[in-house]
């Protein structure tokens, strides 16, 4: 029986949440032709990335994007590609307009984006809308959250729609989790250095307890490294910058917490990844992280750095209560978010493309 084929179509391969879950279910997807197809000429994974093909559009500027268009009508042509898979915004938009109706496309909503800078833009709001009503996609939602919002924000009605949770690959993980106690509180953040992560907040909270024996140590890069470390600089804050990491399983037992401030996210890959390795969690209390992690974490309010502080003393100060966490969030994501679970859930999207 002859393969079928899924052209895979996202923004680039830089390190990311969206991307890094393409590159592993690309390695489990044998029993079908794999083509990925980007704009940006960026792969931060390198032989990680496991397909038959792998094609850059080469598009310095979105506003040249109608010639992306009719590249990926000659590369869906040319290739006899059977199904379409976007992910993210631009890859979306483009798909919407250029996949022919007998071919099914499938997209996934990687964020809440009633809060993502994105879609404050009026055009950006616009463009969705209006495409997801000229070519109805199955969408596919890393959180039940994400999914409700989507349709409620845009005002559209769900056509055919999937709940597909982000997951951790348990076998890099859990011969990592055994905690290392230090002399030192260490804690953990890891993100891109962006304003949707708001390590600003870590960096002025953590300015409020400079004279106590606790670190926090932010492992990522991004536009704002700069100002993070002027910021720090200015606070006397015990804020370290540790730049872009391959081995997190290694280095996340290191440390007494995990800690993210994020004003929105998707479904965090990097919060699962801390599950995994049992640390404890200490994360803004915003609904998809509340979704992903229900009482196996500690929430502290963005409004108010002292929560913030009074947060990390109840971790610093109650090991049990570190351990308990640690323990439930363990047993959270090897139940609900492996790999595993979710190619069971996406094969199944996949077969039931054509139906």
């Amino acid at each position: 029986m002859q393969k079928k084929t899924i052209l895979h179509f996202i923004y680039s391969l830089g390190r990311g949440g969206a991307e890094t879950m393409l590159v592993r279910t690309l390695r489990e997807l044998k029993e079908y032709n794999n083509i990925v197809i980007t704009i940006k000429d960026e792969n931060d994974f390198g032989n990680e990335l496991k397909c038959d093909k792998h094609i850059c559009l080469h598009l310095e500027k979105m506003a040249v994007f109608p010639l992306a268009i009719f590249k990926i009508k000659k590369i869906i042509r040319e290739n006899n590609v059977d199904i379409v898979h976007s992910h993210l915004f631009w890859p979306t938009i483009i798909s919407r307009i250029a996949v022919p109706k007998s071919i099914p496309l499938i997209t996934t909503i990687h964020a809440f984006i009633a809060t993502s800078i994105e879609y404050k833009t009026w055009y950006i709001r616009i463009l969705d809308r209006v495409t997801y009503k000229l070519r109805k996609s199955v969408i596919v939602a890393v959180a039940k959250g994400a999914q409700n919002e989507y349709f409620s924000f845009l005002h559209l009605k769900p056509y055919k729609t999937y709940v597909l949770y982000t997951f951790v690959d348990m076998e890099r993980y859990t011969q990592k989790n055994i905690a290392v106690e230090t002399e030192a509180f260490k804690l953990i953040t890891v993100g891109a250095l962006r304003i949707q992560k708001n390590q600003s907040y870590l960096i002025k909270a953590m300015s409020l307890i400079k004279d106590a024996d606790v670190e926090l140590h932010i492992y990522g890069g991004g536009p704002l490294e700069s100002h993070l470390q002027q910021l720090i600089n200015q606070t006397g804050a015990k804020v370290f910058l540790k730049g872009v990491v391959k081995n997190i399983e290694e280095v996340l037992p290191l440390y007494n917490g995990f800690v993210m401030s994020s004003t929105f996210e998707g479904f965090s890959l990097a919060v699962l990844e801390a599950m995994a390795v049992k640390t404890p969690l200490l994360l803004s209390d915003i609904d998809s992280f509340k979704e992903q992690c229900d009482d196996t974490a500690l929430y502290f309010r963005l409004d108010d750095e002292q929560d913030f502080v009074k947060k990390i003393n109840i971790l610093r100060n109650n090991k049990t209560e570190r351990d308990r966490l640690g323990e439930e969030a363990f047993r959270r994501v090897n139940e609900n978010f492996t790999l595993s679970y979710h190619m069971v859930g996406l094969r199944q999207i996949y077969s039931e493309a054509h139906l």
